[in-house]
């Protein structure tokens, strides 16, 4: 996100996590400030293709960053060098890394099994083009292949109607779902109605 109006507007419906994307072939890339007063209870979080430290470390600063998220290709080791950044000492429980990994019918998930002790969060989200944003959705059966003890997010073309199905999902490691293309006006407005209704429905 990067519109004040609509990030002061989304703070209302209390979510979790607010992104900021960090990558400049995203539609929804952030370069400007955001001049918005977040609360301590929503982790700001920013999402990285394939960046180095330094880069990444400049918008842990400027946008003050509690969660990183890493979309491409980084390493086990890379993710461990950024959740103990020395940034992280002054946020409560420490800066976060969630991993994302674009699932697919041939996914390896013991690959996963090197990067547990690095990361809080791995992403599930569908794989295709790009790094993430596809706005599809895979087959939410492959789930039943991860058997590690790493909490995940899913990911990847959820909209408005898919509550149901959601909350039908049982798997232990289960911990939420990221929302972005399929509740969004244009490139990183977030529709705040739909995304109410959606909450709602969840939350039944």
């Amino acid at each position: 996100m990067r519109n004040t109006k609509n990030i002061a507007e989304l703070i209302q419906v209390q979510p979790d996590f607010i992104g900021f994307i960090f990558h400049e072939k995203s539609s929804r890339n952030v370069t400007n400030e955001i001049n918005v007063d977040i609360p301590s209870y929503i982790q700001k979080v920013g999402v990285f293709v394939d960046e180095n430290e330094q880069f990444i470390t400049s918008k842990i600063n400027n946008y003050k960053l509690n969660v990183i998220q890493l979309h491409g290709l980084e390493s086990p080791q890379f993710c461990e060098k950024i959740r103990n950044s020395p940034l992280g000492r002054g946020l409560r429980g420490g800066l976060k890394v969630i991993k994302a990994f674009n699932i697919h019918p041939g996914f390896d998930f013991e690959l996963l099994k090197q990067y547990e002790t690095f990361c809080d969060y791995f992403l599930f989200d569908a794989f295709g083009e790009k790094a993430g944003g596809n706005g599809v959705v895979f087959n939410w059966d492959l789930l039943n292949y991860y058997t590690g003890k790493t909490p995940f997010l899913l990911s990847g073309g959820i909209d408005e109607t898919m509550a149901n199905q959601i909350k039908k999902i049982k798997h232990s490691q289960f911990a939420g779902i990221d929302i972005n293309s399929r509740f969004e006006i244009e490139p990183s407005l977030k529709n705040i109605e739909k995304i109410k209704k959606f909450k709602t429905e969840l939350t039944k």
